[in-house]
């Protein structure tokens, strides 16, 4: 054994002490370090050839790179749509890599069986049915590319080939429809051979809406005259959490012959809100769902779920042909529903959240959160040179600047609130305007939070 691992292993409690001991200071200091760094990063070193073992890299790392990793765990980081890491789920994630347990059997390890029973909670916490199955994948990308991959083994059914086998080509020209599809669902189509350019746009509702309007959505239905298609709903726009009706989405299928799958990546949390879970009513019809953990469920990257009510066409998407993975006669393998064959124990973190905290405490993120999120929507109102784009309907603040909010200026803007350490936001277009996106979902965010956020929005102006 090369003599600095000896020397590792001889003294591995000290060391995961020491990883410890920086973590918690870390940790600790959170509220107070700059959220995002700005300055240019450390220049490349050429690869060592001896190694400096463990605790010299465990120093070398403190001393070149810590100081530059962003605040993103912390409660004032509203960039895109970023969660924290709960204290469970930090322990969780700690101990996923001290058992390297690789998820994609359940030969040899009860692993397999903790992430059917993560699924199992998950399904009920989203308020789905026992006829939705699940796998953890790495995030929404993912997840939405699963979802529209059993989509299109569908398609293939209902046109009499077989995609697994024959390839997209066999199904033709697609129909991919939806109302506001985020940027990964051209992505997924991209992977998946059905292309770009099958994403047809529909009309969505009049008055600063976002959520489609069913009735065009069902003319554009009509117009492809029985061909089957893939319908995407959104359970939560990335610039507004506008929602779209799946309950009559849904409904459509009485007429019309489509897949419907639900990209529910962070708006799929309103379920756990009496207050808002009828946003996503109508979310158990869907024939495939992606949620995104390390959004709202607050547990570390990467981690996301999809379901399906398929899941025989996930299996012959995704199965492993390979005599040491033999398909089983009941639970498939996990090997055999994602598209990785290696599979970290993702389930892990989220047990250990969802077992620390359970329904009541997820609960309260969510709703502390959206409180939190109006709370800096009606500052935004009463600050002069600011103006929302849209109402703050669940957990993301949209605005811009009140007087000409070219692309330049609202940059300008984004960038001076990065500059004060206190806060960061990202970039949109809305409508047609540039402005800024402010997204609440970290377990950490107080109301102090928001003074600080609001604060420092007010002086960069």
């Amino acid at each position: 054994m090369h003599r600095s691992l000896a020397d590792d292993l001889s003294r591995l409690p000290e060391l995961l002490q020491s990883a410890r001991d920086l973590a918690a200071r870390e940790l600790a200091g959170l509220s107070e370090r700059p959220v995002v760094h700005l300055d240019k990063a450390p220049d490349r070193e050429a690869l060592p050839t001896g190694g400096a073992g463990a605790q010299g890299a465990l120093a070398r790392f403190t001393e070149r790179w810590a100081p530059g990793f962003s605040g993103s765990a912390g409660p004032r980081y509203l960039g895109f749509v970023t969660g924290g890491a709960t204290p469970a789920s930090v322990a969780g994630d700690w101990l996923t890599s001290a058992y390297d347990q690789n998820g994609s059997g359940e030969v040899g390890s009860w692993a397999t069986a903790l992430e059917r029973e993560t699924v199992s909670w998950l399904r009920e916490l989203f308020g789905l049915g026992e006829a939705h199955s699940g796998a953890f994948v790495t995030g929404a990308t993912a997840s939405n590319t699963v979802g529209l991959a059993i989509a299109r083994e569908w398609l293939g059914e209902r046109l009499g080939v077989s995609v697994s086998r024959d390839g997209a080509a066999a199904l033709g020209p697609v129909d991919v429809l939806s109302g506001s599809p985020h940027s990964s669902i051209g992505k997924a189509l991209s992977v998946l051979g059905i292309g770009r350019d099958r994403l047809r746009s529909v009309p969505v509702l009049s008055g600063n809406r976002e959520a489609v309007d069913v009735a065009a959505l069902d003319s554009a239905l009509s117009a492809l005259d029985g061909r089957p298609a893939i319908v995407v709903a959104n359970a939560g726009t990335v610039n507004t959490v506008d929602f779209d009706d799946l309950r009559a989405i849904a409904a459509l299928r009485e007429r019309h012959d489509f897949w419907l799958h639900v990209d529910a990546a962070f708006g799929g949390f309103a379920a756990l809100s009496p207050s808002y879970a009828d946003l996503v009513d109508g979310l158990d019809a869907a024939d495939s769902v992606c949620v995104d953990l390390h959004k709202w469920l607050n547990v570390p990257y990467d981690a996301a779920v999809q379901f399906t009510r398929r899941r025989d066409l996930q299996v012959a998407v995704f199965h492993n042909a390979s005599p040491y993975l033999g398909l089983p006669a009941g639970e498939p393998d996990f090997v055999h529903l994602t598209p990785e064959n290696s599979r970290r124990l993702r389930a892990l973190p989220a047990w250990f959240s969802l077992m620390a905290y359970g329904r009541d405490g997820h609960r309260e993120i969510v709703e502390r959160n959206v409180a939190l999120a109006q709370e800096l929507g009606e500052r935004v109102v009463a600050t002069d040179g600011l103006r929302l784009l849209a109402p703050v309907r669940l957990n993301v603040v949209c605005f811009t600047l009140a007087d000409d909010p070219t692309q330049e200026r609202v940059d300008a803007l984004a960038r001076a609130v990065a500059a004060t350490g206190e806060a960061f936001v990202t970039p949109t277009v809305y409508d047609g305007t540039p402005g800024l996106r402010a997204a609440f979902s970290n377990w950490r965010t107080s109301a102090a939070d928001v003074d600080r956020i609001s604060g420092a929005v007010a002086r960069a102006l």
